[in-house]
């Protein structure tokens, strides 16, 4: 029994030096043309790795360092490299035949960097395809073909990819970027799995299949998987223009399907701490977004077939086209919304630039929009028409707001404001919001027309006209009656100024009494009694 115990440990022994002595026999970098010709062939890109060692007990070769040349069309950096390639082989058929079998591949922190041109064209479009082979090492006769080559598995670990267009000096950079594909094969489809962060914050990840890959074009390859983003921060994430003012949290669920360069998806965003204008104010409330898209890969250009945009409970409809062949994203779509409860939009109005004044609400009423929305992607301009009816204004008194105007109308004082129609042409740019053809009916006050413009710092600048209920004794009218009144809106939205427009009134007032003020002065007297009323001092000579 201790004679066949001596035995086993010797031959473990054996066995252990054999182990520690065969990277000592074996020279492996007399491998490293091999490697690279048959990387080299199957991708059509010039690869070179360092220095190689072989690991026995991990059945591996290592590489100092990994480099696959660009596309020559992109210019001659490198389109991958990294500092360490880990390089899985079948031990027997390289020990006892001098074969080497790939079994997998692991790239340790590489650096990536994809690069599109203006036709729409990727770096990594022609990987695979030969258009580069003229650059690579040469095939010998006894390598295997690119549609024969197949890997068990390639791994990208802790990685960079860095993304940018050649019309465009900006990159935006995804760090921890790692990357799983298995039974890799140019022939047929394989799984693949890819996650990273985001520029500004956030995290990508798609999990799907690719393949078989496209022979002229890389980029074109079939593709079904699901693509999900979270915590994408838009004003961090070097996609928008600061001073743009355009900002929020966006999350992405979604599925992909693309085959011969015509990719759909469809799936929801949630965008929260929406802002639209610089100087608003995060909103309160997310905003969802139901939709699906067709893309056009080499034309880079898109159709949002259908959208539906839910805030609260309040629903509109997006649709139209896209275009992402430059620097910024170029859009041309169509917002429609029938009936919208205004107490559910209440909370995205700050993403306006508009605020409430302090302590009051929207309690009621509903919102109608017919929008189109054209532009770059960070300077969008929305321009249509809106429709309000029937809202109330809880807890603000536009009555004693007028005051100034209570000398000519029976303007009543209520603690809510009642609006029975609010209809206006709008404008909504980055620098703010222009209104034009505005339409504001209250029961309590009457009528008022005119517009202006809502600053991106909440700032008013109206010029209005009021039909108002009603005429005081100073004209000597009847309680039914109705005299047009001028005034401006000035101030901020959350404390708006009511203005009365002096000389406005005097011209007004003035064609109705003729010369029956001020000793027939005319247009002259009424302004100068108008002053007196308002508050106005007089000229030392009046």
């Amino acid at each position: 029994m201790k004679g066949k115990l001596r035995y086993i440990l010797i031959a473990i022994a054996v066995i252990v030096v054999i182990l520690i002595a065969l990277p000592f026999l074996i020279s492996v970098n007399q491998f490293r043309p091999t490697i690279e010709e048959k990387l080299s062939t199957a991708l059509g890109r010039q690869v070179q790795v360092g220095n190689l060692s072989l690991s026995i007990l991990s059945g591996s070769l290592g590489a100092d360092d990994l480099s696959i040349a660009d596309d020559p069309a992109f210019g001659k950096s490198a389109f991958l490299t990294a500092k360490s390639l880990k390089v899985g082989v079948e031990l027997m058929p390289l020990i006892f035949s001098r074969a080497l079998h790939v079994t997998g591949v692991t790239i340790d922190k590489p650096e990536v960097t994809l690069i599109k041109n203006p036709a729409g064209r990727w770096n990594f479009s022609s990987l695979a395809s030969g258009s580069s082979s003229k650059s690579a090492a040469p095939a010998s006769s006894s390598s295997s073909a690119p549609s024969d080559l197949v890997i068990g598995k390639i791994e990208m670990k802790n990685g960079s990819l860095i993304l940018g267009s050649t019309n465009s000096p900006k990159r935006a950079t995804y760090d921890d970027l790692n990357f799983e594909a298995t039974n890799v094969s140019l022939a047929t489809s394989f799984p693949l799995k890819l996650s990273a962060k985001l520029p500004g914050g956030g995290e990508l990840k798609l999990d799907g299949t690719v393949g078989p890959l496209d022979a002229n074009d890389a980029a074109l390859s079939p593709v079904e998987a699901k693509l999900n983003i979270a915590d994408f921060d838009l004003a961090k994430s070097g996609f928008v223009d600061p001073a743009s003012g355009l900002g929020g949290v966006v999350e992405l669920n979604s599925t992909l399907s693309s085959k011969n360069g015509q990719a759909n998806v469809q799936g929801t965003v949630k965008i929260s701490k929406l802002q639209v204008v610089k100087g608003g104010s995060p909103s309160a409330t997310p905003v969802d977004v139901d939709f699906a898209t067709a893309y056009d890969m080499p034309k880079s250009t898109g159709v949002l077939s259908s959208g539906t945009v839910k805030i609260g409970k309040a629903t509109s409809h997006i649709s139209g086209t896209y275009d992402l062949k430059g620097e910024a994203a170029i859009l041309n779509m169509k917002i429609y919304g029938q009936e919208m409860p205004v107490s559910d939009l209440e909370a995205v109005l700050p993403a306006l630039g508009v605020v409430l004044p302090k302590g009051a609400s929207l309690q009621s009423g509903t919102l109608s929009t017919n929008l189109a929305v054209n532009g770059p992607g960070n300077k969008l301009v929305t321009t249509g028409n809106i429709n309000l009816q029937n809202a109330k204004l809880a807890g603000f008194d536009l009555g004693s707001k007028l005051a100034a105007l209570s000398a000519f109308s029976s303007v009543g004082k209520s603690a809510d404001t009642s609006i029975q129609k609010l209809t206006s042409d709008v404008r909504v740019a980055p620098e703010g919001i222009q209104t034009t053809n505005m339409d504001l009916v209250m029961p309590a006050i009457g009528e008022m027309t005119g517009g202006g413009t809502v600053g991106a710092d909440s700032s008013l600048n109206f010029k209005m006209r009021a039909s108002v209920n009603g005429v005081g004794g100073l004209l000597g009218g009847t309680s039914g009656g109705k005299t047009t009144i001028p005034f401006a809106i000035q101030g901020t939205t959350s404390d708006p100024k009511f203005i009365p427009d002096v000389a406005g009134m005097a011209g007004a007032l003035g064609s109705q009494l003729g010369s029956s003020l001020q000793g027939g002065q005319g247009t002259q007297g009424v302004a100068s009694t108008l002053g007196g009323l308002l508050g106005k001092k007089k000229k030392p000579n009046q």
